[in-house]
Order: C-alpha cells, then structure tokens, then sequence
C-alpha cells in the first residue's frame, strides 16, 4: 500500500531567487531520488515536475516567492527534507554557504 504524499513550502530567501544555477541543483538533487517530487508556487498548484530543469527554471521563482513541494513514493520524506534544506541555505550560494561550510563572514573574525 502506497503512503499519501508528503508536503512542505518554504519562502525563497536567494536574493536573485531561483535562476539557473539553483534550479540546476535543485533538479540535480531531486533527481537522486526515487520519489516523483513536484513544486508549484502554489499549493493548489499548478505543479511542475521538479526534476525538469526547464520546467523549473521557467517558473523564475524570485526572491520572497513560497516553493511548495509534494513528493510520492519510498523515499519522499527524504527528499522533501533535503530539498527544502537546499531552499533553507539559499541553493548553497552566498553566506549561508560560507556558514555552511565553517567560513567566517567578512569581518567577524572566529
């Protein structure tokens, strides 16, 4: 018996929001994944299939913009996590990945 689907949104915080290189890492990511995972600005949709980099990319999701994500199968839980992680630390570009990766920001000193 299949589980429902798993849920989650999270507001874009990228201040150039998800241009190509995001939507090339969320897609890659989400490809990893057995699940079929889907995101909408909306949660009524409409849904894209997010392991599209196209489809992804034309959504020109800004900054501020809410990602809803909805995904099916073994390990949907997994990936929801992980991609809504992904979202949370602005797709790995900035200074959330300087943080991420034990960088101190420009003028704190550690």
């Amino acid at each position: 018996m299949s589980e429902g689907p798993i849920t989650a949104a999270i507001e874009i915080t990228n201040p150039t929001g998800l241009h190509a290189r995001p939507a090339v890492k969320l897609t890659k990511l989400a490809k990893s994944f057995a699940a079929k995972i889907a995101l909408a600005f909306d949660s009524g949709g409409p849904w894209i299939d997010a392991k599209s980099v196209v489809k992804v990319m034309a959504l020109k999701a800004p900054q501020g913009a809410i990602l809803h994500f909805t995904a099916q199968g073994a390990d949907a839980a997994a990936a929801i996590n992980e991609l809504v992680d992904l979202v949370r630390r602005d797709f790995d570009e900035g200074p959330h990945a300087a943080r991420a990766a034990g960088v101190p920001e420009p003028g704190h000193a550690d």
